[in-house]
């Protein structure tokens, strides 16, 4: 099986692009957001492969760090994801995003991609449930407070912390995350009113 392609981007399709290694050009499948991140036509170029082989094809499917591919593979174990709607997630969230939309179950953050409905979101973030890749995962702190909060088992002063702060406009994810640095050097019984002013501090630095 083909672990990763190094070779020149030869031409970009709408969700594929081809790689020439060496004169013989692979079609690879990729998120939007690893297209983005290809260099030019003519320019080397390296992707991370995952090979996935039917009765009536074989396709080559691309990613621009590991991180991305641990988290396709992940989805794709889910009972109806497939390899087209994983990657349409991919395209609207990092692998970062995607641990903290799975540890906060947040089922609007996965909704967000083209082909995920409501009873899909809530099926990618309870099964995933603490199955977020090692490879460019958030911090522990991070991941276990929004554990916490997804659990609904994280201490008031935090919750009403969070919940301040996203009726200010900020995501869940980006309050958690402020939070979490917060709580990190102040400790878990900081009274609420001073979580939300070192949280703003945070998220505006």
């Amino acid at each position: 099986m083909i672990g990763k392609l190094k070779g020149v981007v030869d031409s970009f399709g709408d969700d594929v692009v081809l790689i020439d290694c060496g004169g013989v050009c692979y079609e690879v499948f990729c998120s939007g957001r690893t297209l983005q991140a290809l260099p030019r036509v003519g320019e080397a170029a390296v992707v991370f492969i995952e090979t996935i082989v039917r009765e009536d094809f074989i396709k080559l499917y691309g990613f621009a760090n590991e991180a991305e591919k641990s988290w396709f593979l992940l989805l794709t174990s889910v009972q109806g994801v497939g390899a087209r709607v994983a990657l349409a997630i991919l395209s609207v969230l990092s692998p970062s995003e995607l641990s903290s939309a799975v540890a906060l179950q947040d089922k609007a953050m996965i909704g967000r991609a083209n082909g995920v409905g409501p009873k899909l979101a809530v099926r990618i973030v309870t099964e995933l449930k603490g199955k977020v890749p090692a490879i460019g995962a958030i911090d522990a702190g991070t991941l276990g407070l929004q554990s916490a909060l997804g659990e609904g088992v994280a201490s008031s002063n935090v919750s009403d912390a969070v919940s301040a702060l996203t009726n200010l406009g900020y995501s869940s994810a980006q309050a958690s995350s402020a939070l979490a640095r917060v709580v990190a050097r102040e400790g878990e019984d900081t009274p609420t009113e001073k979580l939300i002013r070192l949280g703003l501090r945070e998220l505006s630095s």
